[in-house]
C-alpha cells in the first residue's frame, strides 16, 4: 500500500503562484512515476504531470507547459508541483498520483485525496 497526502492547495489571484506537496509512504518501492491529474467541477479528470523518481524525466499537459514545473526529492520521498501564472481555468481539485507507467495515457495506482486551488480573476 503507499499512502499520498497533498498539501499547499489555496485561494490565488490570476498571475500568482502556487506550490503543491505531495508526500509519499509505504511501499513506494513498488511505483517509478509520481503524476499530479486535476479536476474541475462538471469536468473530467485530466493529466497535468508526470515525473520518473529514477531518472527525473518529466512529461506535461500542453495547457500547464511553460508555466507548470513538477519535481522530486527523493531523500523525502516528496514531489512537488510549482504552478507559476495562474489562470482561473486552473481552479481544480489536484490529485497526487503514484503508478508505473508515465504520460496522460500512463498507469497510476496510489490516489491522494486532492487538494483545492481556486484562483480568482
Amino acid at each position: 500500500q503507499v499512502q499520498l497526502v497533498e498539501s499547499g492547495g489555496g485561494l490565488v489571484q490570476a498571475g500568482g503562484s502556487l506550490r503543491l506537496s505531495c508526500a509519499a509512504s509505504g511501499r513506494t518501492a513498488s511505483t517509478a512515476i509520481m503524476g499530479w491529474f486535476r479536476q474541475a467541477p462538471g469536468k473530467e479528470r485530466e493529466f497535468v504531470a508526470s515525473i520518473s523518481w529514477f531518472t527525473g524525466s518529466t512529461s506535461y499537459a500542453d495547457s500547464v507547459k511553460g508555466r507548470f514545473t513538477i519535481s522530486r526529492d527523493n531523500g523525502k520521498n516528496t514531489v512537488y508541483l510549482q504552478m507559476n501564472s495562474l489562470k482561473p481555468e486552473d481552479t481544480a481539485v489536484y490529485y497526487c498520483t503514484a503508478g508505473r507507467v508515465p504520460g496522460p495515457r500512463g498507469v497510476y495506482d496510489y490516489w491522494g485525496q486532492g487538494t483545492q486551488v481556486t484562483v480568482s480573476s
